[in-house]
């Protein structure tokens, strides 16, 4: 499994490399809008439980989400985006590699091993009892394992995002060409008459 991870985590490096090539977001990015998107993902399986359980269930639910919003405005939502990028970017300038990629290894294999194997399984229950929920705990679990395979990549050096480029070019060359077209019945015009 470890040849596995070392194989996924090269895949994960490229695809971040790539994707920052094209828009200037870097892996770190990433991350965060994953966990973002972990975040609500959270928070709809436990309104979901909150809304279809007793009244012990729905405290437990809400102290529970409590507590989980708290930890994560105290840990992960403390710092800015850019404060992680820049200690990547300082990290990756002097040569030195993510330390994620060997401190992460067993926690990645892990969640990498829960994803496999609980396909299965989860696409059984859900085929055949309809459980939403069991969709919604798969989707945390690939979710978080995604995560931790973006968090173990080194960025490359900031660099302008291709595609805004393109973008800006595609604009630039659509404007003149409308001012193009908007002067060229007037030249047509005069031409004419002169002649």
């Amino acid at each position: 499994m470890t040849y596995v991870d070392s194989a996924l985590l090269d895949l994960a490096e490229w695809f971040c490399r790539r994707f920052q090539v094209l828009t200037g977001k870097t892996n770190v990015w990433l991350a965060v809008q994953l966990t973002n998107v972990s975040v609500v993902v959270y928070f709809v399986w436990a309104g979901l439980v909150f809304w279809r359980s007793n009244i012990v269930a729905r405290v437990f639910a809400a102290l529970f989400c409590s507590g989980v919003f708290y930890l994560l405005t105290v840990t992960i939502f403390k710092d800015p985006i850019e404060l992680h990028e820049n200690n990547a970017y300082r990290r990756a300038a002097k040569g030195v590699r993510n330390p994620r990629r060997i401190r992460d290894a067993f926690l990645r294999i892990s969640f990498l091993t829960l994803s496999i194997m609980l396909s299965y399984p989860v696409m059984l229950v859900y085929v055949n009892l309809r459980v939403h929920l069991v969709l919604l705990t798969y989707s945390l679990i690939v979710l978080t394992t995604v995560m931790l395979y973006l968090l173990a990549c080194d960025p490359l050096p900031p660099c302008p995002a291709k595609l805004l480029e393109w973008f800006r070019i595609t604009a630039a060359a659509a404007s003149a060409a409308r001012t193009v077209d908007r002067k060229e019945p007037t030249c047509a015009s005069d031409s004419s008459g002169h002649g």
